[in-house]
């Protein structure tokens, strides 16, 4: 069985715990942009130590999915994933042989769990979204990109659960505080999806055995966790309160597949 929870999602602090259950569980860490103690407690009321932790994967070198990346995988020895680009982009740290470049495509196995990174639009050096999978469900994470490719949701196709970025609503952005450069950078094809961006991507990729939909890296002053709901229980056909949304202080439950 595969299964996920969000333990923090927005410009706050992204981390994601991925874990294929078993005899032998394996579990991986999707970003860590948070500070290490604030990770460890998020961890430990998820029922979880960092000895439980066996890879993080980054998928880019934004602060609020960097984090403390580099302090987890050296205390506790944890090895870490992520791209050439990104390795670069914060300034080629020495991870004590700890660090595995992630590639477009490339798979990576960690036990029971497989994961494909994939390339995104989006304002970083290489940043890499994911799908993973235990062999029998598999999940979508995609968060932090301008606008889904061609090349992006052929990697999604068949999911049975898409944790999907609604950052924030066009109308909302536009009237907002933001000065224009801002406004710009975050509407624009490198930046972050907004609502209806992500109801059309969500459109494509609901099938029959879908499982859960979470919003994720939603913005606080541009959106509002009301508004995805309804957007995205009607493109879904189901009730608000089935769609759920990744929160910046507490993420989610764990979700099962």
């Amino acid at each position: 069985m595969l299964r996920f929870k969000s333990l923090g999602s927005g410009s706050s602090g992204n981390a994601t715990v991925v874990e294929a259950t078993g005899i032998a569980p394996s579990r991986v860490l999707v970003d860590c942009g948070l500070g290490l103690k604030h990770l460890l407690y998020r961890l430990g009321e998820a029922g979880l130590q960092p000895e439980d932790i066996h890879a993080v994967f980054i998928t880019h070198e934004h602060g609020d999915h960097i984090g403390c990346a580099r302090s987890l995988a050296l205390r506790y020895r944890i090895p870490v994933w992520m791209s050439h680009g990104t390795y670069a982009a914060i300034g080629a740290p020495d991870f004590d042989g700890l660090l595995h470049t992630a590639r477009d495509g490339k798979a990576i196995e960690l036990g029971g769990l497989q994961l494909t990174p994939f390339t995104v639009p989006h304002d970083a050096r290489e940043p890499l979204q994911l799908s993973c999978t235990d062999g029998s469900a598999k999940l979508g994470i995609l968060t932090d990109l301008g606008h889904a490719t061609s090349h992006v949701m052929s990697h999604l196709m068949a999911c049975d659960a898409l944790m999907l970025e609604c950052n924030h609503d066009t109308d909302m952005l536009a009237r907002s505080s933001y000065p224009p450069f801002l406004k710009r950078r975050v509407g624009g094809q490198y930046g972050h999806l907004s609502n209806a961006a992500a109801v059309e991507i969500a459109r494509t990729l609901i099938h029959g055995r879908f499982r859960h939909l979470v919003a994720a890296h939603l913005s606080v002053q541009n959106n509002r966790p009301a508004l995805v709901q309804a957007l995205m229980a009607e493109t879904l056909g189901c009730g608000a309160d089935d769609v759920v949304v990744a929160k910046p202080d507490t993420g989610t439950p764990w979700l099962s597949l």
